[in-house]
């Protein structure tokens, strides 16, 4: 065994061209990078969205109005909503669980009671906000509101 039976492991090398190599490597010369600019030079890093000095995508578009990262997004569910689920399947209380078993709200969502339709019976609602309008609806036929 001498130096020139010596071969590196299976696998452990990766047939590519390797850049930069000189001339004879057939990636000779500007090893890949063009004639000039920028990109040929080292150190180069293109920022994100950069495009080449034209005016970048995110600044020539419009921008429009303010969105509050602090607002919080409530799922409407109005009360011939809720009029029409007790009335199918006879119920007298409607809370989170089943207002998302029935598919009306996702596991996550916020829910606020709304005002739209009229609602016949006496119903004990659990919701995360409530309207006024709805508010009062409920509580004129003895039902009771509460918040989550």
């Amino acid at each position: 065994m001498n130096l020139s039976n010596l071969k590196p492991a299976e696998g452990s090398t990766k047939n590519r061209k390797r850049i930069g190599r000189g001339t004879g490597s057939g990636r000779g010369g500007t090893s890949t990078r063009g004639h000039k600019g920028a990109g040929s030079r080292s150190g180069y890093k293109s920022k994100v969205g950069f495009e080449g000095g034209q005016m970048p995508l995110q600044r020539r578009v419009p921008k429009v109005g303010f969105k509050n990262p602090n607002r919080i997004e409530y799922v409407g569910v109005n009360l011939d909503v809720l009029q029409n689920l007790a009335e199918k399947f006879n119920l007298s209380v409607i809370d989170f669980e089943i207002m998302k078993e029935h598919g009306l709200v996702s596991k996550n969502d916020l829910i606020k009671i709304l005002g739209r339709g009229e609602i016949k019976a006496k119903l004990d609602i659990k919701a995360h906000a409530f309207t006024v309008t709805a508010q009062k609806a409920i509580e004129a036929l003895g039902g009771s509101v509460a918040k989550l």
